[in-house]
């Protein structure tokens, strides 16, 4: 654990309570930095935040301008969650700002106070966009002070956290539609009738204009690359450089997004082309991991989704991947133990892939607990000790096709070490 990492846990709250009441007084007491922050775009939804934040951070910069970032969780290290007009914030300047903050932060948790070190920090560093990604939810995520977003973004909506925001679609797009302020524009991502639907009643309320994927642009994956349409104009783009179909989605919003900054054509290329964001169908080909798989002439990929619906992105991928080349496939699974294992392993099951079980440091799944769960939707599964224990087994089995799966938390242990594939 990186040192920043330690610090919080020693000195702040570990529990998830979502409510506006500490985030606001804390922002108070430090001159509510959240309404001196350069123009924001707020991200919310439920799969392809990060992705989607990647992808419009990549076109804002090669558009020339200077961009802050805020991100969770991090992979490797806490810095990765706070960038700075392109630089990931030091441990010394984060630090220093920490101590601001728990000399009145009185009862904040860890992401509160969190925020509000990256609020304080933007508001301090000079730059001409900051993007800002929702931790939880929407309505009472501690990112939802901020009042008066340029532009409001839902990536798609999906069943994940229900301990906190419950089991219905509906329930959780109405809570992602916190975001949505007045007179600023939301652009939605495709949806569910369901979502969608919650979306435009919420949108209406306060009275938010909508450009909504399917409906007023639309992006599709043509002859290798990507074609982007609105109202206006026709793009024919090069597709996003992250693996899987779903990143094209994903770069419609980013690209819609980048249209209503006025961004040019040729920074939406670039931006494209050099989007660059780990864990998310992410080949690995160097440090320990990626060597031995590299030795065994199979292929070795790092995913962090968690959700079904997430699992079925991965689904497809690996699916186009096996029409183009068939390999025996294994996944090597670690999930946190409140996640949807059943749904996850549900969505894989048409792979017909060899399953290792693994734990990670944390509030991990037992790794027995979970191959019995995947058995059980029936997929062959062993649990394992270690990546590296599973990673050999499956090799030695012959696949030549491994994807380390399920959990953001596992993907940074394994990042962790091989530090040389993460670079962000």
């Amino acid at each position: 654990m990186d040192s920043i990492s330690e610090r919080l846990r020693a000195r702040h709250p570990q529990r998830i309570d979502l409510s506006l009441g500490r985030m606001q007084a804390l922002c108070t007491a430090l001159g509510d930095p959240q309404h001196r922050l350069p123009p924001v775009i707020h991200v919310a939804g439920t799969n392809g935040k990060g992705s989607t934040v990647a992808l419009l951070r990549a076109i804002a910069e090669a558009a020339g301008l200077k961009v802050h970032v805020y991100t969770s969780p991090h992979l490797v290290r806490f810095n990765e969650r706070i960038r700075l007009a392109g630089e990931l914030i030091t441990d010394e300047a984060l630090n220093a700002i920490l101590d601001r903050i728990e000399a009145v932060s009185g009862e904040a948790t860890v992401f509160e106070s969190t925020t509000a070190a990256a609020f304080v920090a933007m508001s301090e560093t000079p730059a001409d966009l900051a993007i800002i990604e929702v931790g939880l939810g929407g309505v009472l995520d501690a990112t939802n002070v901020i009042e008066r977003p340029l532009l409001s973004l839902i990536t798609p909506v999906d069943l994940d956290h229900a301990e906190f925001l419950g089991t219905s679609l509906r329930g959780i797009a109405v809570e992602k539609a916190g975001i949505l302020k007045p007179g600023a524009r939301g652009l939605i991502a495709r949806q569910s009738e369901e979502a969608m639907a919650a979306i435009e009643v919420a949108a209406q309320a306060v009275g938010a204009p909508l450009t909504v994927m399917g409906v007023d642009f639309d992006a599709w994956a043509e002859r290798g690359g990507m074609a982007f349409q609105d109202q206006e104009r026709f793009l024919d783009l090069p597709a996003p450089a992250l693996t899987g179909g779903h990143q094209i989605d994903n770069a419609g919003l980013a690209v819609a997004a980048a249209l209503e900054l006025d961004l040019p054509e040729a920074a939406i290329i670039e931006g494209l082309k050099t989007v660059r964001w780990p864990a998310r169908l992410q080949r690995l080909t160097a440090g320990p991991y990626g060597e031995a798989a590299r030795a065994a002439e199979a292929e070795l990929w790092l995913d962090g989704g968690h959700n079904p619906h997430a699992a079925r992105a991965l689904a497809t991928a690996l699916a186009e991947r096996q029409a183009k080349a068939p390999r025996p496939t294994a996944l090597i699974v670690g999930m946190l133990g409140n996640k949807d294992a059943g749904g996850f392993f549900d969505a894989l099951k048409a792979s017909d892939a060899t399953v290792f079980t693994v734990g990670f440091e944390g509030a991990a799944a037992e790794p027995s607990a979970l191959a019995a769960v995947a058995r059980g939707h029936g997929l062959a599964a062993t649990a394992m000790s270690t990546v590296h224990q599973a990673l050999d087994q499956a090799l030695r089995l012959g696949a030549g096709r491994i994807v380390i799966c399920g959990s953001l938390y596992l993907a940074g242990e394994v990042l962790g070490a091989s530090p040389e594939t993460w670079p962000v």
